[in-house]
């Protein structure tokens, strides 16, 4: 399991962020104007939502293992594409690209991983699985920041490809360790829509689809409110780089033991307390005026982000039904996309009405929410909310 789905995903999140710093850089020298070069950024994340439904009926269609496989070749060509042209376009396309292929990996993963795991073993693999992720996307800055400096920016690109292809190649060697009649549909089950899995299960998308949504608006907020407050105190590049990487650092370092709770004593225990220490960072992050003050509510931040790490997968799992699981963790993984899209809308909304702390606040509103939303509907719908009210087998 470790080699199948952990190692492909480190290194393939290690690819994607190496790349991520030189997107924008890259664009601006292929002749567009920052506002462009923002949009380039962009589409990494607009991808990954508009393939996040055509990634279910793909993953159900040729199985999770297939379809691992097929998203590495794509971000392969992707990274390729980047790194050979001088277009502009050929940028959009390839980021685009890297984001649809995204959409179907990580759904994939997350759906062969909630098939070969017990139940109340889950909470661990899946938060393992999130930190492999953060320490990819960690990683992946440092390892390209040394291949630019031995090369050039498209040595960037250039190891994104390298790590596409290794993600492939170790699917490829492990195997799977699933069952054959679990790792790929059969044709004595029909396939349900993704229209036809909504329908069926609309009541629990429209309150606990709804809690996760908002989870990542404000997991999407936190990325882009220290950079967006310390730009706007005047702040070092460098001192915002290490504030945002003392974030970081906290985040990766919780991920294990946000599992064993969950685990343990339930996924209320994790999911509520996660969002309200979320809220106390950035509620008080516009107090902060010294860079001590800003590295104290990055620290919360992070604290709080890896307390719940693996959490809107964990939940996802429990609520999936076996029989359409890619499927249902495609709107499942809409949700969460496109909260995570819209929180920095938010940071950005309050800054063009003039006050950036409004912005914060308002993020901070949605993180409360989220936190009584969470505790209103996680139990309604996932059997294991909480483990301490009930019998251990």
């Amino acid at each position: 399991m470790v080699l199948g789905a952990f190692a492909p995903t480190l290194v393939l999140e290690i690819g994607i962020g190496a790349m991520l710093p030189v997107v924008a850089a890259t664009a601006t020298s292929r002749g567009a104007s920052l506002t462009v070069a923002g949009l380039v950024a962009a589409l990494l994340g607009v991808g990954k939502i508009l393939f996040d439904l055509p990634a279910g009926a793909l993953a159900q269609r040729w199985g999770d293992r297939t379809a691992m496989l097929v998203a590495g070749v794509v971000a392969a060509g992707a990274f390729t594409t980047i790194a050979l042209t001088d277009a502009l376009a050929g940028l959009a396309a390839g980021v685009l690209a890297l984001g649809a292929a995204n959409a179907v990996f990580n759904l994939a993963r997350q759906s062969y991983l909630t098939a070969v795991t017990p139940p109340l073993r889950r909470a661990r693999v899946l938060s393992t699985l999130a930190g492999v992720h953060r320490i990819g996307l960690f990683v992946g800055p440092f390892a390209g920041a040394a291949v630019i400096a031995a090369t050039s920016v498209r040595g960037a690109f250039w190891l994104g490809t390298g790590a596409a292809a290794t993600a492939v190649v170790i699917l490829l060697l492990v195997g799977s360790d699933r069952d054959p009649t679990t790792s790929a549909p059969t044709a004595a089950v029909p396939r349900a829509s993704v229209r036809q899995v909504a329908r069926e299960h609309r009541h629990l998308f429209a309150t606990l689809g709804l809690a996760i949504g908002l989870v990542s608006a404000v997991r999407g907020a936190r990325q882009t409110v220290l950079p967006l407050w310390g730009e706007h105190l005047g702040l070092d590049a460098e001192v915002t780089s290490l504030l945002f990487g003392l974030s970081g650092a906290l985040d990766m370092l919780l991920f294990y033991p946000a599992g064993k709770v969950m685990d343990r004593w339930g996924r209320l225990w994790v999911a509520v307390p996660s969002m309200l220490v979320m809220t106390v960072g950035l509620a008080i992050l516009p107090f902060a005026h010294t860079v001590a003050g800003v590295a104290v509510a990055a620290a919360v931040l992070g604290v709080g982000n890896g307390m719940g790490s693996g959490i809107v997968m964990t939940l996802g799992a429990d609520v999936a039904p076996p029989d359409v699981r890619p499927t249902f963790l495609s709107v499942w993984r809409l949700f969460q996309d496109t909260g995570d899209a819209l929180g920095p809308l938010v940071l950005a909304g309050g800054a063009a009405l003039g006050s950036l702390a409004a912005g914060v606040w308002a993020t901070a509103a949605l993180g409360a929410g989220s936190a009584a939303a969470l505790g209103r509907w996680v139990p309604r719908w996932s059997p294991l909310a909480d483990l301490r009210r009930r019998p251990r087998r």
